[in-house]
């Protein structure tokens, strides 16, 4: 058959089963495998004759070559029931040596290779090809493409592949994910079991879910204690005491210790996210309590397992245990629901010292810890000599792939500077710098600059003949008055009003807008809503081709002017007004290209400059060098974050959520709903919550010493009338001072509050409401 292209929505498998929600549950059926190929990647896999596979252009204008080869490595691409139209062009520009290695392995070459070409300029978001495999081959799957100009919007997205099986595999237990290097110990745990094993210091522990929604309890014993005949072991108690939260995850607060605080084991990677360190392993008594006498359970396995290493028995064991559930109510009760955890889920742990370990597949089928399933857990254990990043899994939607814990381009240049990094929506950032400090980076930007990494901000590419009539629909502000060169902050909405995002759009040219937000979701729902409203244009997401750098203070114009290079057609950086951007070089004509937008998150004269990450140390070096005669500072999170509530300026889960509209968010200036005659998502509930206020964005200032935190309750007398959304000391003004949603009939400027704190009733703050922003409240700064 000849291959079958299908504008619309994605693809569904064939043998379609009931939508699933509850993770760890297979959502696609029995001999259906789904890939995901990024954009500038390659996928191998084997077909067999009859094997059915579905390709899905995720984004739309995304080219895709598919080669496929038979045993003897010949190209036999017109064996997917499609004309060989292409030559391979894509893969051979982006072969790399692991790539070459994997394909001389199965004898193949690409030098007369011929490949079926789909997708491509005109292809729309979701697009489909559909291919058959007439004979047992070797297929290669590629999403051509090359790094971004900064003022291009040609971003490479991935291609989503499915695989139905002609013949699907008996086994039903998904495949273990690929080793992350060549194991020492690779065994199974089988369900309701447990075994111990021995690990060096250096080594590394990698706990596997194997069918996700499993949980495993480990314990580990340092071994020179052992010989000793002293007992220790890992203790969460100890551990939730050292680290100052819950259980450890990846990063600096990453340790496990035992009852002595010696550190037993770190944690490296972490896919799920979601463990317990709060509860013993499941023992006998649980079972017997619930109805169910001489249930096996994880503390009997751990007695026999640890017996020959002379470890005396208990009848309930502490243990970390991965992938349980449980979290502390608002009632302060502990509770358990399923897992988070998916099938391939890891959690990657580093000994520190000679250890015994135990680990379990737990038993518990009375209730929803194992999903009321237990299946197994399997380890591996992998020598000291290699080197994994640490990395947190990212989801971008419920139903994404996880993605781990990325190095922005600039990171090489900022982990010179420090090693106090957070994971910040898949990225490391940091929040602070050695030998300064938040508070000496929050002076730096209020008296000269700062330089800070913000690569983790969402780029979108929006462009097409509707592109404006779509970016008119789903944002609250005016885009048909926007210029070319110019930047807006705009409220992205629900039909409810409540918020999608905020964020700043860019127009480069008549058809041709970025958006620039903080929430992946931004890019998708846009893309939702040009299909549902049947517009002719294009979402792309460019994230990873565009990172950007803040540069922030009173000397930030006269540092960047030293470098950066503007040709006659774009604004001089000197000329740059506010909400303005520019595409330009670093140093001359020939320079690097970037593009600089006058726009900021601080309050204070500031730019941000784009680039793509290949070029990020060299823009870096550039205005790290200009710098330094100006006294520029690297700025981290923890100052930046009293820099911009200081400014007013609000932050996804604190200021707003999906719940909370703009006039509550305080940006209430985002919606023009007299002078924007157009129809906007939205715009009728906006009408309706302006006309009808119930809560709005106000500024505190406490009394006393004690700043106010996100969550505490305001209240006069018993009555709570609002809640504080985000508050710090002020450096400047020498006060503390806080951002509150609070009632209408109690927002008026000099009203008397109080913050709650303990229960809300116990401990209270004297607060005034005052204005805001609070600091520069006309922004003059930032305007000059």
């Amino acid at each position: 058959m000849g291959t079958q292209i299908v504008a619309g929505k994605d693809w569904q498998p064939t043998r379609q089963g009931p939508r699933v929600l509850t993770p760890g549950i297979r959502t696609l059926p029995p001999g259906t495998e789904r890939y995901v190929v990024a954009g500038c990647g390659t996928l191998v896999l084997t077909a067999s004759a009859g094997d059915r596979l579905i390709l899905v252009d995720r984004e739309g204008q995304q080219r895709c070559e598919v080669l496929a080869f038979d045993s003897d490595g010949r190209n036999v691409s017109g064996s997917l029931g499609s004309a060989a139209n292409g030559s391979g062009a894509g893969v051979k520009e982006l072969i790399n040596g692991t790539l070459r290695a994997t394909l001389t392995r199965q004898g193949i070459t690409l030098d007369d290779a011929r490949s079926v070409d789909l997708f491509g300029a005109e292809a729309a978001a979701g697009a489909r090809a559909v291919l058959q495999a007439q004979q047992d081959s070797v297929l290669l799957v590629v999403a051509p493409g090359a790094p971004m100009r900064v003022d291009a919007q040609d971003a490479p997205t991935d291609i989503e592949v499915f695989v139905e099986r002609a013949k699907p595999p008996a086994e039903t237990v998904p495949h273990l994910p690929e080793p992350l290097a060549a194991p020492r110990l690779d065994f199974r745990i089988n369900r309701a079991t447990a075994d111990s094993y021995l690990v060096r210091a250096g080594e590394y522990v990698q706990v596997i879910d194997v069918e996700g929604r499993q949980c495993s309890d480990f314990q580990a014993f340092p071994r020179a204690s052992l010989d000793r005949g002293i007992e220790r072991c890992l203790d969460v108690t100890t551990t939730r005491t050292l680290v100052g939260a819950a259980y450890p995850g990846p990063g600096l607060l990453s340790k496990y210790y035992d009852q002595d605080m010696q550190a037993l084991v770190e944690v490296v990677q972490d896919t799920c996210g979601r463990h317990d360190a709060f509860g013993l392993a499941c023992a006998a008594k649980y079972y017997e309590d619930q109805g169910y006498p001489g249930h096996v359970n994880c503390s009997d396995n751990f007695n026999r397992t640890l017996a020959p290493y002379g470890v005396a028995p208990r009848r309930g064991w502490m243990a970390m245990n991965f992938f349980f559930n449980t979290g502390i109510d608002a009632h302060n009760q502990l509770l358990a629901d399923n897992p988070w955890s998916r099938p391939g889920d890891y959690v990657l742990l580093r000994a520190l010292t000679d250890l015994v370990c135990v680990s379990s597949a737990c038993p518990d089928d009375i209730d929803a810890a194992n999903g009321w399933n237990p299946t197994d857990i399997h380890l591996r254990v992998y020598s000291p000599e290699k080197t994994f990043a640490k990395s947190i899994g990212y989801r971008k939607t419920t139903e994404s792939e996880a993605q781990m814990t990325k190095e922005t381009g600039f990171h090489p240049r900022t982990s010179a500077l420090t090693r106090d990094f957070a994971e910040y929506r898949g990225y490391w950032l940091p929040n602070s710098f050695t030998n300064h400090g938040a508070l000496a980076e929050y002076w730096a930007c209020r008296e000269k600059a700062t330089v800070m990494d913000l690569s983790p901000l969402r780029k979108v590419e929006v462009l097409g003949p509707d592109a404006e009539v779509l970016l008119q629909q789903t944002l609250t502000r005016n885009v048909r008055r926007l210029a070319v060169g110019q930047v807006v902050y705009s409220a992205m909405c629900y039909d409810t009003g409540g918020m999608i995002d905020d964020g700043t759009l860019l127009r480069l040219g008549a058809d041709n807008f970025r958006w620039i937000g903080g929430d992946d979701y931004g890019g998708i729902w846009l893309r939702e809503q040009a299909e549902k409203l049947g517009l002719n244009a294009w979402v792309k997401s460019s994230s990873d081709q565009l990172h950007n750098l803040a540069v922030q203070g009173p000397q930030s114009r006269a540092i960047l002017s030293e470098i950066i290079w503007t040709p006659p057609t774009q604004p001089a950086l000197d000329e740059l007004a506010w909400f303005r951007f520019t595409i330009g070089r670093i140093g001359n004509a020939d320079g690097t290209a970037v593009i600089v937008s006058r726009t900021g998150y601080t309050g204070e004269l500031g730019y941000e400059v784009w680039c793509h990450p290949n070029d990020a140390a060299t823009v870096w070096d550039a205005i790290w060098q200009a710098g330094q005669p100006h006294g520029l500072t690297p700025l981290g999170l923890e100052g930046l974050d009293i820099l911009r509530i200081e400014a007013g300026l609000i932050f996804a889960g604190y200021e707003f959520d999906d719940q909370t509209d703009p006039f509550e968010a305080g940006i209430g200036f985002t919606v023009p709903l007299k002078s924007k005659e157009d129809d906007f998502t939205g715009k009728e509930a906006l009408s309706r919550r302006k006309a009808h206020p119930q809560r709005t964005l106000v500024g505190l200032e406490l009394a006393g010493e004690e700043p106010a935190a996100h969550g505490d309750c305001i209240r006069i007398g018993r009555q709570q009338v609002g809640v504080v959304t985000s508050g710090c000391r002020s450096p400047v003004l020498r006060k503390n001072i806080a951002l509150a949603r609070v009632s209408v009939d109690h927002a008026n400027l000099g009203t008397e509050l109080e913050v709650g704190k303990l229960d809300g009733h116990q401990k209270r703050i004297p607060a005034t409401v005052v204005r805001f922003p609070f600091y520069d409240p006309d922004k003059t700064r930032v305007r000059s």
